[in-house]
């Protein structure tokens, strides 16, 4: 079976966070799931979990070493990438359409009012270089897009900088993941140790979400207890 010759025999984390047992559970839909967990990742909200590196690396050394998709790397790639920046574009119109309304009556955790100041404060100073460097970061690919739209950045230049993103992340990443099943020994360390790769992506991914909520919490409450001793001085 795939999800034996690819990982190792104690199973660390849970089944839908395992790249192997995804695609393998996939079956004939392999290609269009892997599709879709890189939009949900990249356009929905919901999606900040799932674990989108380590997919992109495992579909593309599968694509060498099983032709599980049953096409090879050129559209394997391309289709991942073009996943990511439709992912990318919704995102960006829920944060443009949708997300002011919400975002203004946060005052904390990851979604906050106070983030989208701080992003778009980020955007100023960094340019649209924020936008392709935030596909390499957990959470952080989730909620660019949205801090974008939320931001009013210039549709047309936030595409730009979303295809760049998309290519980068989605076919750079699955193309690596392909190369490196050339190189026997690096590819036997990415199968034999991907639970470790994973536990490790998703336990940073969630100590990061933690300490931003908590940091966000803190925040708050000190604005709120700041605002508490000056309407009462006594």
């Amino acid at each position: 079976m795939l999800h034996s010759a690819l990982t190792a025999p104690a199973r660390i984390l849970p089944d839908w966070l395992d790249p192997a047992v995804i695609i393998e559970a996939a079956g004939p839909w392999a290609l269009l799931v892997v599709c879709f967990i890189v939009f949900a990742e990249t356009g929905l909200l919901v999606g900040f979990l799932l674990p989108g590196d380590t997919l992109l690396i495992i579909s593309g050394l599968l694509t060498h070493t099983n032709d599980i998709f049953g096409v090879n790397i050129w559209p394997v790639s391309l289709l991942i990438a073009l996943s990511a920046f439709v992912g990318g574009e919704v995102g960006y119109f829920i944060g443009h359409k949708g997300g002011p309304a919400v975002f203004e009556r946060k005052e904390s955790g990851v979604f906050s009012r106070a983030n989208v100041d701080r992003t778009n404060a980020f955007f100023e100073r960094f340019g649209g270089i924020t936008i392709i460097l935030a596909r390499f970061v957990p959470i952080v690919r989730t909620f660019a897009p949205v801090a974008a739209g939320v931001g009013h950045m210039p549709w047309k230049r936030y595409s730009l900088y979303n295809l760049i993103g998309a290519l980068l992340w989605g076919f750079g990443l699955t193309m690596f993941g392909y190369l490196i099943a050339y190189i026997p020994w690096v590819s036997e360390f990415v199968v034999e140790y991907i639970d470790l790769i994973l536990l490790v992506a998703v336990s940073g991914t969630i100590i990061v979400t933690g300490w931003h909520y908590l940091v966000e919490r803190h925040r708050a409450k000190k604005a709120a207890a700041a605002d508490a001793s000056v309407d009462d001085p006594s």
